[in-house]
């Protein structure tokens, strides 16, 4: 199991080879780069508020 950077808590990863599955981060908007093992991951709820607070922070795309 990986370990939040953020908030301590306990979720696996597939992409550091922790599940069978795609990795629950895949659903989110590719805006945040993959971590690394020695960087370690967010877990769904804090990976989902940082994603949300980068979104935030971004121009609002044009218009078509």
């Amino acid at each position: 199991m990986s370990i939040c950077v953020r908030c301590g808590m306990s979720f696996g990863c597939a992409l550091l080879g922790e599940l069978d599955s795609p990795c629950w981060c895949t659903q989110f908007p590719p805006i945040v780069p993959l971590p690394s093992k020695e960087a370690g991951c967010m877990c769904p709820g804090c990976l989902k508020m940082e994603i949300e607070t980068l979104q935030g922070s971004r121009p609002p795309a044009p218009h078509d």
